[in-house]
């Protein structure tokens, strides 16, 4: 043992590795400014994104629903389509300013077996909202609301409440679809009673929580570029082969099997379509006397209604269940943490990320596109019967006459 300590010791003291340690420490006066200017540009960054997050000013809308809908998430489509924006600034106005691009949340939360819509958007974004909802949903009516997240002690989890939560990620690169609305024949004209949309599963259990439970759904998403979609067609080209692609579109995946086919087509039409930065993230609060772990347990089960084994789905990545070394400790301080980036909203940037990268989070953003978003967050029809899912008896009056349209 004692040679072993002494031939490791000796790399550090004598032959190559001891003379490169000594050029290091000799050119200090090159290495050492440039690793410190790259940490203060790092904290100088942060701090403009922070700055600029605190001071945009954020409204939260609650969308009440008429007693029918008669449309297929297409509509949530074409709203999500006209609210994408990439853009960021120039370098003027990101390194200086911090201007970001802006993003939005989109929310399902059951408050004691209450359902409520909710879209949370800095506020000089809050027309534009509302007049898209307004052309899809002639009949909803939006209000601002306060802050349901204020509403429960900012100290959880304590002796009185417990909290479960989870940030979701994909199963598969983001370029493989979910299953949507296409898939469950949302968009074929079906009568109410035909239609199986996988959100009234959700809205059901969301509306059966007792006195004392809530449940939280958050997507946030942020207007992607189209970096991923030039990564779909790589994998395409990879999974057919160059050879095989045919320049006639009815022919382009004539040479793939049966199953190969289906995925490529649904890759193709994946990618087609515009993206969005996506973050999920879940959390259930109780009361200590109604906490319970089939609960969380069977959000995470309502999820898989999205997931194919040949495509894609949801899973959760990061939680705040943790089974080993100090997990008491290590779990409260994540709830805390988690509570915390729920009600700023924060996933594209500080306080969620730590660096100067936008994906340095616990569970880095995917991509999806308007079409799997409308899928997850749309407004249902008949189809969620839940009493507890509160819809407006008759209209109360038509949008404002001023909105931007």
């Amino acid at each position: 043992m004692d040679g072993m300590l002494n031939n490791f010791f000796s790399l550090f003291t004598t032959g190559p590795a001891y003379e490169m340690l000594r050029i290091v420490g000799m050119l200090w006066f090159v290495w050492l400014p440039l690793v410190l200017l790259f940490i203060l540009w790092d904290v100088w960054v942060i701090y403009l994104r922070t700055r600029w997050t605190e001071r945009t000013p954020w409204t939260l809308l609650e969308i009440k629903l008429p007693r029918e809908i008669a449309k297929s998430p297409r509509a949530m489509e074409i709203v999500l389509t006209s609210l994408h924006s990439t853009r960021q600034g120039n370098l003027f106005e990101r390194f200086w300013d911090g201007y970001l691009t802006m993003w939005y949340s989109l929310e399902i939360v059951s408050i004691q077996g209450e359902v409520h819509f909710f879209v949370y958007t800095p506020s000089y974004f809050r027309n534009l909202v509302e007049s898209q909802l307004y052309s899809q949903y002639p009949n909803i009516e939006i209000v601002e609301v306060d802050d349901y997240t204020k509403a429960v002690p900012r100290d959880l989890p304590s002796d009185d409440w417990r909290i479960w939560a989870a940030e979701f990620g994909l199963t598969k690169p983001d370029v493989y679809p979910i299953k949507t609305y296409m898939d469950f024949k949302l968009d074929d004209g079906l009568e109410e009673e035909e239609k199986a949309d996988p959100l009234s599963s959700l809205i059901e259990f969301f509306g059966s929580i007792r006195p004392g439970e809530q449940l939280w759904f958050q997507i946030l998403i942020r207007g992607s570029r189209d970096d991923w979609q030039k990564k779909g067609e790589a994998l395409m080209e990879k999974l057919l082969g160059r050879k095989k692609f045919l320049p006639a579109e009815e022919g382009r995946f004539f040479f793939a099997s049966p199953g190969e086919s289906d995925v490529l087509k649904a890759i193709d039409r994946n990618i087609s379509k515009l993206g969005y930065k996506t973050g999920m993230r879940f959390v259930y609060l109780a009361r200590k006397d109604v906490y319970s772990f089939a609960t969380f347990a069977s959000f995470l089960g309502i999820m898989k209604q999205f997931s194919s084994m040949n495509l894609n789905g949801f899973a959760p990545v990061y939680s705040t269940s943790v089974d080993y070394f100090f997990s008491d400790m290590r779990s409260i301080k994540r709830q805390r943490r988690m509570l915390r980036d729920f009600r700023k909203r924060s996933y594209f940037f500080p306080p969620y990320g730590s660096f100067l990268n936008e994906n340095s989070g616990r569970v880095p953003p995917f991509v999806l596109n308007t079409e799997e978003l409308a899928t997850i967050f749309h407004l249902p029809g008949l189809t969620s019967e839940t009493p507890t899912f509160k819809r407006l008896d008759a209209r109360k009056g038509g949008p404002p006459p001023n909105l931007p349209i």
